[in-house]
This record gives C-alpha cells, structure tokens and sequence, in this order.
C-alpha cells in the first residue's frame, strides 16, 4: 500500500471526530461569511419579490395590457384608428398646475389627471368615502367632481363638499383619492395627485400652447392570444417616427425595477465586497486555527500521515465551518426580505409576495463557498510545513514558507470563478468589472501601504521613551500585525469613507448650494398675450427680484444627418433621453448668460441666413455630433432642419432656464409660442415668497408656478430614502471590517503572548507594555485611517464629478470621525485581544521555546 495515498474518508472521519470540541477559533470566520452571504440573499430576495410583485399585477398596474405614451401632442389620424382598432381604449391627460381656495387665501401645486368613463380598464380607484369613480367626478350642480390626495387635503384644509379652484374653473371635492391602480407606473410625482375628469379639465382651460402634457392611451386588447409585447413591437415598426412611447403589463413599471435591480446590483456589490474583506478574516482565522492545532498536525505525522492528508483534513474541517456560517447567512437572507418588504410595500402601495427565494439564496451561498475556499486554501498549505518535532517544541511554520504552486494554482481558479459569477450575474457587467478590479487594486494597494509602514517605522527616529520604542519595532519587525491591520481595516473604512462622502456631499447640495444658486420660482405656461401682464405683476411684487423670461416651444428630434432618430447609433447611451419624446427648445439672439461657448461662433443678432442651432456640449458629444451637422425637429408639425453652428457648456446642476437646443430666431419667425420664466430674489423670505405665489395664482390662474425650494425639499427625501440604504451597505462593511481586525489581531495573539513574556523576564512592566501596545495600535489606526480618507476621498470624487456631474467638498466631520473611528477600533480591539496576555505565566511559554 502506497504510504503517500490520500484517503478521502478516513480523511473526514478524522476531521469530524476533531471537531466534537466545537467551533472554538471559528466564530469570527463564520460571522464573516454569515454577514456577506446575508447581505447578498436578502438584496436579491428583495429585489426578486418586487420583481415578481410587478409582474403579477402588471394589469392593474398599468390600467391596460398595453399603453401608449405621447408628450404635448395627442395621437390622432392613423395612429389613432390603429390603437382604436386593438381593443377598449381608455385616455387620460396629466400636467400639473396649480390649485386655490375659493378666497385666495391658499394654494398649492397638483398633479393633475384627466381620465375618461372606462377608466380604470383593470384594478379600481379607492375613494374615501367609497364611490364609484364616474359619481365622483360626475358634473352636479355646475361644478365638476374631484378627487383630491389626502396631502392637498391636508395641505389646502379641503373637507368632502368644499370648493377647489383649478384654471378657469371651480371642483367640487367628492373625497379623498387613496388609490389609484396605475400610479406606480406612472413614477414619482413631484405635487400631490387630483382626480378629475376630461369635461372638467377642458373646462379648466389648462391646454393651452407650450403646456406640458402627459397624453396616455390604455388600451384592453380584444385579442388575448396576442402577447403585448408583440403589439407594441408591431406598433413600433407601423409607426417609428411618432414619437410615442409604449409600455406592457409585462414590464408595467419599468423605472421602478429598473431602479430596484441597479440598486440591488450596487448592494450585492457592497455585500461582494464584504465577503471579500471577511475573506481576510477568514484567512487569519484559518491561520490562528491552524496554529492551535499545531501539536495535533505533528502527532498524524508521527503517525505517518502525509502532508497532503494533513492538509486534506483540516480542509474538509474548514469548509463544513464554512457552510454551517452559509447555512447562517442564509437564514438570516431570507427573513430579512419577511421584514422589509412589508416596509416597502406600503411605501409603494403594492403588495409584494412573501416567499424564499432559492435562487438569490443559492447565488448568496455559491459566493460564500467560493470566497471561502479562495481566501482559505492559501493559509491550509501552511500545514504542511509543521515538522513532527513541534510535538515536542513549539515552532513557528508561517515564516519562509510560501505557498507551493499547486495552492497559488487553485486560489487563483477560485478567486477567477468568483469573479466571473460577480460579473455575469449583473447586468451591468463593466461596472462589476471595473468594481473588482478596483478591489483587486486595493489589495495590492494595501499591501504596499503596509510595506510603507513599516520602512518608515524602520527610519523613524530613535527615541528615549521605552514603550514608544518597542511600538515603533513592533510595527516593522518580522511577523508584524502592521499588514493585517491595514489589510482588514483599510478596505471597509475606504468603502465607508467613499460612501459617506457620497452621501454627504449629496445632502449638502440639496440643503445648501443648489437652494443658494437656483432661483425662487419657476412658471410655466405662460402665453403671449400674459407675457407683459405677467412682467408687470412681478415688477410689482417683487421689485428687487431678477426675472428671467424666455420662449419655449415644444418639439421632438425626428433625425440626425438626414438619419431617422429611431435609427441613430451614438457612441454613448448616456444622452439618448434627448431623443425620445418631445424636449422644450427656444431661441435667442445672443448666447444664454448661463452659458459658455465650448466650440464654434455664435450667429450675430440680426442673423437672416439658414436655421442654426447650438447643442449643449456634453449632449451633443455623448451622441456623436459635430459642428456642421444637421438636426430635424418636429414643432407644432412641421419639420425644421437646423445646422449646427456651435456648441455650449450647459450648468444643468444651476436650476436656471436651460435648454439642449437653442435656436438662431429666425427658425421660429412668426410661430406661436409660450413663455417660461425664472424668479431670483434673494431678499425674499418663506412669507415674501408665499404673497408671490398668491397673487400670480390670483392673477393668472392657467401659469402654473413650482417653488424651487419644495422641489428640492422632495428630492431631499428621496436622496434621504437612498441615502438609508447606502449607510446600510456602510454599515454592514465597517461590521465586516471590525471582524476581521479582531480576526488578524487573534491570530497574532500567541506570538504576542511570547513577546510580553520575554519582556516581562527582562524586567517590563505591565504598564509599560500597555502603553507600548496602545501607542503601536494608535499609530496603525491613525496611518490606516488617514490612507483610508485619502483612498475614500479620491472614489467619491470621482463618483461625484465624474458620474453625477456634482461639485465635491472634503467634509470636516467626515475626515476626522474617519481618522478618530480608525484609532479608537484599532485600540479597542487590540488591547481587548492582548489585555489577558499580560497575566500569563511565564513558565507556560518559556517551557516551549
């Protein structure tokens, strides 16, 4: 019989029977694969069910088995007679204007929906009092029914019977609109909705020229056997040029999941990251273990087992650890989403399925396997080199022996399978990519940081005071902690740091810079024959404001280069939003004081020649535009084909008036337009602004008027709602983080025990070596901490500058709770690992020398 035979199964006999003392040295290795497998299933179960939720009830989501979409301009001719044909068409027509009390003495901006008697053609209108909804918004007594959400209720005191003013006409409140099956599809509305119906809104007055209008069609298809994605492909290749948008009951909120799957893909991402960081963990906990059985490994060699059986036995030890903080982590993933979707289905007000999903589970656990065997394979090998004599004496088996190839091999394998299942189970596979490629870097980053450490430990000064001394050598010697402090700290205070900055910087420029430059008002919907009435009134009441009035039109891109916009291939994706629907264009005989030239001329005042155009820079390149090329627009029906004259860097992060296209004036001579204008007053306060808004309410019921700052209040909330998850993820990193540094500092212990007991015998004190080790953990904390701010610093900014195109600030608070949070865990946790060193016998170490 071979002597150097493997034995799987005396192999697993052998590593079950050693396991009946417990997990002892495992529990930070489980907790770190539990988190990260947590994270991972609850994200994609989450994400899942609201999926499916979507799905199911995609129907009554939408109103329809298919809708179609068309901005500012209704479908008529053909393509009307076409939708018609596929079965009961219910119309509706949303804007927003602004609603009033009777007496003046309140208002508020509404979005205002328009809807027909077949509305809704699935799922039903929830009213408070219960009514059907054509009673409702039936006519009674001159004045058409309405209903109102409970915000504007609240907001404007509105009560069942009360009056509300909207345009040129007065509502009777019939309840409360608590339901309405089609608003998830809709997406987020930036003022409460009212409910009215078609008669009413012409009787109001708001479809005016310029007016931005929401014309949807839905439409119940008489012929089920057609899927509705066929229908809408059939309606696309009819009607390419249209300039509609069409969406089925299969995919009835496409924003929302959307939305939903980047933000689990960015989550999961984070949770990768964490089982990544916990793989350090995992490597030290494997390491600390490995060292305690240290006399265990040398009695089977006495016995004559093999290396490789050695190594085969704790293997099989430290992969049924790895699956029992799996199985953890899987339960914990699939009650997490039996908590939070409730949350977030009356948040959204759809009910989301309460299931597990085996799916997202068995991904959360594939990754947990892999991460596992990559990050603890490399420390196994150590085992072969504990010689049969360290039954006898203590030696230590981790310094001079790397690993053999076999085990860089077989790392290397598994760390490639984990990235290649990261990459092509996310749909944004160049992110993921480039995701772990920067967490590749941060590794090897980190190591040459550590290895900076040290070499300036080695030079540093030389000092009189004992202890700083000895923590100044205990930080370059051989066998130092400096490498795995940083490489357990670093990456989870970097990933905090970035997303904190992130954060931050976001808050502060919705709660300060942009409500600092963005002006106080906007109006819209303001027509030619109101443009000077209008000027005259604010003159009037706000006589230190600046008042910014411009055209607008309204039109729809239809080709570029005499290439149909449907057919149009840019380099980017990134601006192809200004090539669906209708975008609001104006023209000017001088270049906009917002803007600055970034390419090309600007036409002179009394130009007469050709139509140009200039196309904002950044838009202009993400297509593929080039100063002398030609861009058709639709407006009021007709085509207009303009040159490209020069191109213009946009401010759109301003809130002032700004516009993709801005035409030379001759384009438009003689067309009707509206007007759009801005209010700048800085002198204004809270109450100023609110007699503003009343009297251009009063004075010019059909303008509708958005103040900036409740704007950017409701964006606020929606970043804080973001932001929420965001410090989750953070969370869940610096968690991981802590796990491991308690990880790397366990498995320092022993030498460190050897370490103070020499001390000890050479006359230190208990004191002096405390302060020995608290002065070398504070100068980890602080050198990780600060590389930390400086790596965290450099990724927000470039997510901010880059991705969101935002300024960045460096945030005091940020920077210093970074470099303070850093030194106190170092400490904590380093004193807390060592403190019961200090009172061991010196015999019991000695003994083993």
């Amino acid at each position: 019989m071979n002597p150097n035979r493997i034995r799987p199964l005396l192999a697993l006999r052998l590593a079950l029977r050693e396991m009946r003392g417990g997990l002892s040295g495992f529990y930070i290795f489980l907790s770190c694969i539990a988190l990260g497998v947590a994270a991972i299933a609850a994200v994609n179960s989450v994400s899942q069910a609201v999926n499916q939720g979507i799905e199911e009830r995609g129907r009554e989501i939408l109103a329809g088995d298919i809708r179609f979409e068309r901005d500012n301009e209704p479908i008529d001719g053909d393509a009307l007679s076409y939708v018609e044909d596929l079965g009961d068409v219910s119309q509706s027509v949303t804007l927003r204007s602004m609603t009033r009390l009777p007496d003046g003495s309140d208002q508020s901006l509404a979005e205002v929906k328009a809807v027909d008697g077949l509305y809704p053609l699935y799922g039903a209108v929830v009213a408070d009092p219960a009514q059907p909804v054509s009673q409702a918004l039936a006519e009674d007594d001159g004045r058409f029914g309405v209903l109102v959400a409970p915000l504007l209720a609240d907001r404007l005191g509105l009560a069942t019977g009360d009056t509300l003013l909207l345009g040129n006409t007065s509502l009777r409140v019939s309840g409360t609109l608590v339901e309405e099956p089609d608003a998830l599809s809709e997406g987020f509305a930036f003022a409460p909705r009212i409910l009215i119906s078609r008669q009413a809104l012409d009787a109001s007055g708001l479809i005016r020229l310029g007016s931005l209008i929401d014309y949807s069609y839905r439409v119940r298809l008489s012929d089920t056997s057609a899927p509705p994605e066929t229908v809408k492909e059939q309606a696309e290749d009819k009607f390419p040029n249209i300039g509609w948008s069409v969406r089925t009951s299969d995919r009835a909120a496409p924003s929302l999941s959307e939305n939903v799957d980047r933000l689990s893909e960015f989550l999961t991402l984070v949770g990768l990251a964490t089982l990544i960081t916990g793989g350090v963990g995992i490597a030290n906990a494997v390491s600390a273990y490995l060292e305690s059985r240290r006399r265990a490994i040398a009695a089977f060699k006495c016995l004559g087992a093999p290396a490789n059986m050695v190594v085969l036995i704790y293997l099989i030890q430290i992969m049924l650890v790895a699956l029992i903080g799996i199985a953890a982590g899987m339960v914990f993933g699939a009650v997490i989403p039996l908590v939070a979707l409730p949350l977030l289905s009356s948040l959204l007000e759809i009910s989301f399925p309460l299931s597990v999903y085996p799916l997202a589970l068995a991904l959360a656990a594939l990754f947990g396997l892999l991460t596992a065997g990559a990050f603890a394979i490399l420390p196994l090998s150590a085992a072969r080199h504990v010689p049969a004599t360290a039954l006898l004496r203590e030696h230590g088996y981790d310094e001079g022996n790397r690993p053999g190839w076999p085990y860089l091999l077989a790392a290397g394998l598994i760390l490639a399978a984990l990235s290649a299942l990261a990459i092509f189970t996310t749909e944004e596979r160049f992110v993921a990519a480039v995701f772990l490629g920067a967490t590749a870097v941060a590794f090897l980053v980190l190591r040459m940081v550590a290895f900076a450490i040290k070499a300036l430990a080695r030079k540093a000064p030389h000092t009189k005071a004992p202890s700083l001394r000895l923590a100044i050598g205990n930080i370059h010697r051989p066998g130092s902690l400096t490498g795995s402090v940083v490489l357990s700290l670093g990456l989870g205070l970097t990933l905090l740091v970035a997303l904190a900055l992130i954060d931050g910087n976001l808050n502060r420029e919705l709660s300060s810079t942009l409500p600092e430059r963005a002006p106080n008002f906007f109006f819209v919907d303001i027509q030619n024959n109101e443009a000077d009435g209008f000027k005259d009134l604010i003159s009037k009441e706000a006589p230190d404001g600046d008042l910014t009035l411009v055209p607008m039109l309204r039109g729809r891109i239809v080709s570029l280069n005499d290439t149909p916009a449907s057919e149009w291939e840019p380099p980017t994706e990134e601006a192809n939003w200004v090539l669906r629907g209708d975008r609001g264009v104006t023209y000017n005989a001088a270049l906009p004081e917002n803007a600055t030239l970034s390419e090309g001329k600007w036409w002179p005042d009394d130009y007469s020649g050709k139509p140009l155009v200039s196309f904002a820079a950044q838009e202009g390149r993400e297509l593929g535009l080039e100063l002398g090329d030609t861009v058709t627009v639709n407006v009021l029906g007709r085509d207009i084909t303009a040159t490209i004259a020069n191109f213009r860097t946009v401010e759109w992060e301003s809130l002032s008036i700004n516009f993709v296209m801005v035409f030379s004036p001759n384009t438009f001579a003689g067309a009707p337009h509206a007007w759009l204008a801005t209010l700048t007053d800085e002198t204004a306060d809270t109450a100023k602004n609110a007699e503003i808004l009343g009297a251009v309410t009063r004075t010019f019921p059909t303008v509708t008027t958005i103040e900036v700052k409740a704007a950017l209040e409701i964006a606020s909330d929606l970043v804080g709602q973001l932001a929420t998850a965001i410090r989750a993820a953070a969370a869940i990193a610096l968690i991981a983080s802590v796990l491991v540094l308690s990880g790397a500092l366990a498995a320092g212990n022993r030498r460190r025990g050897h370490d103070a007991v020499i001390m000890k015998t050479l006359g230190a004190t208990r004191p002096a070596l405390i302060r020995a080790f608290v002065y070398e953990y504070l100068l980890l904390g602080a050198m990780t901490g600060i590389f930390a701010l400086v790596a965290g610093s450099a990724a927000a900014w470039y997510a901010l500058t880059q991705i969101m195109m935002l300024p960045f600030s460096l945030l005091p608070t940020v920077a210093l709770a970074t470099i303070a949070g850093a030194v106190a865990v170092t400490v904590a946790i380093g004193l807390f690992g060592t403190w019961h060193l200090l009172g061991q016998k010196p015999a019991l170490y000695l003994r083993e020398l």
